[in-house]
């Protein structure tokens, strides 16, 4: 125990964040890995997989060049045996809720990020060891129980956890203190300091700014005239400051959306609200999980050459799909001109708030045919529930576009997407 309080420091935070490895690929090679293990494989998320694009690659293909993002036509060319799997959600869910609950039993004091990372403070977990031996230990439990690797960064702080975490992969484990920082980051481009996207990154280099370390030792009221209250923070990451904790409740959610990109245009009305009606059933059904209302329905329309329209409303508060769907078809007929192509659409609940919490306004109208419209989904739900998302559908949601695969738990679904992660606490025996 002396050995092991020695290892934490006496005024500061010990943090890990775990990123597990080519996820969802991963997960594919621990359920079959007579099939899958060590090859060139990638999950695409098209139905029509040759026209779709990369979601993730294993990295047996990684090293013939196949990247995230790239169009499946491509990543063929520069990888004639790569094996195409579709997204299984459910799977990953699992395999998801597996891995948080193993790193639970290390501390309670879990942020997950999403379905296949989290920030883990284990400053008051002393009784399990060091934290290189948590650490490890964390990370042989995760490979010999799910058959999945994992990188783990340990640090005095979220960000530098994070960027060492990025340094060795796949199953690394790496320590960055902030002593370290000078010699192990200062000499990067600003663009690999986590927080730092490409566009922020071009501005820096516009005012002289190329590395972290010319990040860091820039003048701070040079930062403020060029990037406001942002400025500062810029600087504080780049010398390895982070004061940010690790917040073991899970903020609900800020938005609920769902998009879908089509596999062919349409362009009459008729065939894009059949997919508003599915988008909005998905959108309705996760809201409903997580007992909340939304105030504010939100619209997404992008045409072939990827130009992309987003327009919003204010709603009376409400978790009904048959009203989040009304709202959805009037900014498509306010904002969309009827013959113009759609290649892809997307409608999301913003402005969440719990439902027990928020008084309904109703009108006469409202308050004699809300509490029939609530009891009908009710059992729709309950239903839908027991039986599947296909066992109670109304004829508008019946069609042959990508948006009915909503209604498909293991095509459903992202990996920002954590509901899976909110039903229940993982610390939980199960």
């Amino acid at each position: 125990m002396m050995k092991s309080s020695s290892s934490y420091p006496k005024n500061g935070r010990v943090i890990l964040h775990i990123d597990m490895n080519a996820f969802y690929c991963s997960v594919h090679e621990a359920v079959e890995p007579e099939s899958y293990k060590g090859k060139a494989i990638a999950v695409s998320g098209s139905v029509e997989q040759r026209k779709g694009i990369i979601v993730t690659s294993s990295y047996a293909a990684r090293a013939k060049g196949v990247k995230t993002g790239m169009h499946v036509r491509e990543a063929l060319k520069r990888c004639p045996e790569l094996i195409l799997l579709q997204p299984d959600f459910d799977l990953y869910r699992e395999y998801s809720r597996a891995f948080m609950k193993i790193v639970y039993a290390y501390s309670p004091l879990v942020e997950p990020v999403s379905i296949d990372e989290c920030y883990v403070d284990i400053t008051g977990s002393k009784q399990f060891g060091t934290p290189l031996e948590i650490s490890t230990t964390i990370q042989q439990r995760v490979l010999s129980e799910l058959g999945l690797p994992c990188s783990i960064g340990v640090a005095p702080n979220k960000l530098l956890a994070k960027m060492a975490s990025d340094m060795k992969k796949p199953n690394g484990l790496t320590v960055l203190r902030l002593r370290d920082v000078p010699n192990v980051m200062w000499q990067r481009p600003c663009v690999e300091l986590f927080g730092i996207g490409r566009k922020t990154a071009e501005k820096l280099e516009r005012i002289g700014i190329r590395t972290i370390g010319e990040l860091a030792h820039a003048d701070i009221e040079m930062l403020s005239r060029h990037f406001g209250i942002t400025g500062p923070a810029l600087k504080n990451a780049a010398a390895g400051i982070d004061h940010s904790p690790v917040n073991p409740n899970r903020e609900q959610n800020k938005s609920i959306g769902h998009t879908t990109t089509l596999p062919h245009n349409i362009q009459d009305r008729a065939a894009a609200v059949k997919v508003l009606l599915n988008l909005a059933d998905g959108v309705a059904r996760r809201m409903r999980r997580q007992k909340l209302v939304t105030e504010t329905v939100q619209l997404t329309i992008r045409d072939p050459d990827m130009h992309t329209v987003t327009r919003s409303m204010t709603i009376a508060p409400t978790d009904i799909t048959q009203d989040i769907y009304h709202y959805a078809c009037m900014l498509l007929d306010k904002h969309w001109k009827v013959g113009d192509p759609i290649r892809l659409l997307g409608v999301t609940a913003q402005n969440l708030s719990s439902k027990m919490e928020k008084p309904l306004q109703l009108d006469l109208f409202e308050y004699e045919e809300l509490p029939k419209k609530e009891k009908l989904t009710e059992v729709m739900d309950a239903i839908r529930d027991k039986f599947g998302e296909n066992a109670v559908v109304t004829l508008g949601m019946v069609s042959d576009d990508p948006s009915t695969l909503l209604r498909n738990p293991r095509i459903r679904g992202t990996s920002l997407q954590m509901d899976h992660l909110k039903q229940r606490p993982l610390s939980e025996e199960e």
